[in-house]
């Protein structure tokens, strides 16, 4: 399905979680313009962008606190591309190594849990409207 989705839509970003890691860091910045439940709203979706970046230095069995520091600072000093490489153990440009995933595999995970997550909150809010009767 990989060769399927790049055909149909030939764009690539890098792996490692280094879009996650920089939209995160984008939204958090960009969540300072609102206030009350929007700038929650929009710094929880943030941080649950970078649960991404955080499973994989799990996994790799690195620090999950420096390699997100790291992963942060690097990325906030110009270095967007820069993501987990699981392989060695530390944090690296995924564009130089040749580490990328298809951009249409980005975009269907993102509308998925972002339709996940708004199926969550309505029905939540139905619960909510129900007990106060």
């Amino acid at each position: 399905m990989v060769v399927k989705d790049v055909i149909e839509k030939p764009a690539i970003v890098a792996g490692g979680g280094a879009p996650e890691a920089y939209l995160a860091s984008q939204l958090k910045e960009w969540s300072d313009n609102f206030e009350g439940r929007q700038q929650l709203a929009i710094r929880k979706y943030a941080e649950a962008l970078e649960v991404i970046p955080l499973t994989i230095s799990e996994n790799a069995g690195m620090d999950p606190i420096d390699t997100m520091t790291t992963l942060r600072a690097r990325q906030s000093n110009g270095r967007k591309w820069a993501g987990i490489n699981a392989k060695a153990g530390r944090i690296d440009d995924m564009l130089s190594l040749n580490i990328v995933e298809p951009v249409a595999v980005k975009e269907q995970i993102s509308k998925s849990a972002t339709e996940a997550a708004c199926m969550i909150l309505r029905i939540d809010d139905v619960i909510a409207v129900s007990g106060k009767k």
